[in-house]
Formats: C-alpha cells, sequence, structure tokens
C-alpha cells in the first residue's frame, strides 16, 4: 500500500486576529519522493545563493529573492507528485458561532475535517504533518486525528498512520505549503502591498488556470480550492 504525506497549515486561522479571511492548506506528497522533491527545493535554494537551511516562506517573499520564489511555484507545478489543496473562508465575522453551538476551535477542526476528507482513500495510508507553532500544537494534532478516525471508522491506523507536528524550517515540502497557503490567503484578504507577491500569484495564476477566488471542480487534482461560505450567515 502507497503511503502518502500531507504536510498541513494555516493561516489567519484565530478568531480575533484582526484578518478576515482564514485558509486551511494541504500540500500532497507520496512518502517514497519526499527526498527527491526536497532535495530540487534545496538544489534551487543553492542556485540563489540560499543556504539550505534558511526557511523559504510567504513572508519572505521581496523582490531580491523574487526568482527564487517564482522557480518554486514552477517547480510545484512541474511535479507531477505534487497536489494541493485549500479551504478559504472569506470572512469570519460572517460565522455564526453561538447559533450552532460551538466554540471557534470546534469550528477550526470542522474545517479541517472538510479540508483533508476528500483526500483520504482506504486503498492508500496517510501520514500527515502539522507546523508546531505553540505549546498547543500537541493537543490540536491528538485532537485532529481523533476527528479523522472516527469520521473513517479508522481505530487501527490502517488508513491514517501518524498524525504529527513537525518544525517546519527543519522539511522543505513544508516551506512549499507556506508559499501556496500564503498566496491564496493574501488574494482573499484582498492585499496588493508587495509587488513581488504579486507577481508569484501572477505565475500561480498562469500556471493554474485558476483566479484563487474561486472554487475549483471537486476532482480538480493539481490546485484543488474550495471558497467556503455560509448559507444564511451560518456557522457550518
Amino acid at each position: 500500500m502507497s503511503v502518502i504525506n500531507l504536510y498541513c497549515d494555516e493561516s489567519c486561522h484565530l478568531e480575533n486576529d484582526g484578518q478576515p479571511a482564514m485558509v486551511l492548506g494541504v500540500l500532497s506528497c507520496p512518502d517514497d519522493r519526499r527526498k527527491v522533491v526536497g532535495r530540487r527545493i534545496k538544489a534551487l535554494k543553492a542556485k540563489h545563493g540560499i543556504s539550505p537551511s534558511v526557511e523559504v516562506k510567504w513572508g519572505s517573499v521581496s523582490p531580491k529573492k523574487l526568482q527564487l520564489y517564482l522557480d518554486l511555484v514552477d517547480l510545484f507545478f512541474d511535479s507531477t507528485e505534487l497536489s494541493f489543496r485549500a479551504i478559504v473562508v472569506p470572512d469570519k465575522k460572517q460565522l455564526n458561532h453561538a447559533g450552532f453551538n460551538q466554540t471557534h476551535d470546534e469550528f477550526y477542526y470542522k474545517m479541517w475535517y472538510q479540508t483533508l476528507v476528500p483526500l483520504l482513500s482506504r486503498t492508500r495510508q496517510f501520514q500527515i504533518y502539522l507546523d508546531k507553532k505553540d505549546t498547543r500544537s500537541e493537543g490540536r494534532a491528538r485532537k485532529l486525528c481523533e476527528v479523522l478516525c472516527n469520521s473513517q471508522l479508522d481505530f487501527t491506523g490502517e488508513i491514517i498512520s501518524r498524525v504529527q507536528h513537525v518544525h517546519s524550517h527543519e522539511v522543505p515540502l513544508f516551506q512549499l505549503a507556506d508559499l501556496l497557503i500564503g498566496a491564496v490567503s493574501y488574494v482573499n484578504r484582498g492585499l496588493s502591498t508587495s509587488d513581488a507577491k504579486l507577481e508569484v500569484i501572477k505565475r500561480i495564476r498562469e500556471r493554474s488556470a485558476l483566479t484563487l477566488k474561486q472554487t475549483t471542480l471537486l476532482r480538480e487534482e493539481k490546485l484543488n480550492l474550495l471558497v467556503w461560505r455560509p448559507f444564511g450567515g451560518s456557522a457550518i
């Protein structure tokens, strides 16, 4: 049975962070190809004079390093083993948590469920990796594992064999996930303050033929987006 690694990250997911749009994203890669892709990412860093230990991420996109980030976008689209799925909640202010008797944290896990479940299959095994950000990270990993395993009746780890936190700066594929999530978040927050970031977004749009603001077909394999909107102001 083949093993698929899912690298999960998020942008502006906190309830009161002052940002309207929330994005959850997953970069998928077969486990037996992760080292190959990791070496490609490191090779691009070397090509542009960047140390392999330096973390490349959306927040670091700048005119000086623009070509590196354009090359990373091309690497994603040229690598048939890679795919990306994200859910966008355009305006967190429209969420009605009280009306649905839930907390924002509970909504957060529901959104991760919606993000990940379409990627799961009983013909493959999945290892889920989350970016370790704070002291709450381990608790979130256990909760997400519980939610997903219960949804799939997977009580023996046959489908989801691992849910683990890692440090993104140590994992090149996480850095690529951060770049894609950052671009989707930037577009859906309506930002335009960085010409370099707009160039990266332009390249993603050219390669994908997507606006990054609209839901794709459910079976869109390379870059799959769900722009989630509440019905009648409901939370979910």
